[in-house]
């Protein structure tokens, strides 16, 4: 299994961080591919922020919205996804 080597998170003064924000509010530093694939370049972008939570955002909108999810919530999507939970989406 391959490692994700992890960057610090931004520090991002004087910007609310919430749910469907422009992406590029949070800045161009501290984005990673972690599910990067052969998908001719589509791919979801994760950063982990100074607070916790996590953004996500599709690589080939970079502006578009940013979806913020707490540490407790990633776990339990990738948690789910790992047991088999979200199989459905792939059919």
């Amino acid at each position: 299994m391959e490692s994700i080597v992890t960057q610090p998170a931004p520090r991002i003064r004087n910007v609310r961080i919430y749910n469907g924000m422009p992406a590029r509010e949070l800045g161009s530093e501290g984005w990673l591919k972690p599910w990067s694939g052969g998908n001719g370049g589509n791919c979801l972008e994760a950063m982990k922020l100074a607070d916790g939570r996590i953004a996500l955002r599709q690589s080939t909108d970079p502006d578009g919205p940013a979806l913020i999810y707490t540490s407790d919530e990633m776990t339990a999507f990738i948690q789910g996804a790992k047991a088999g939970v979200a199989d459905f989406l792939l059919s």
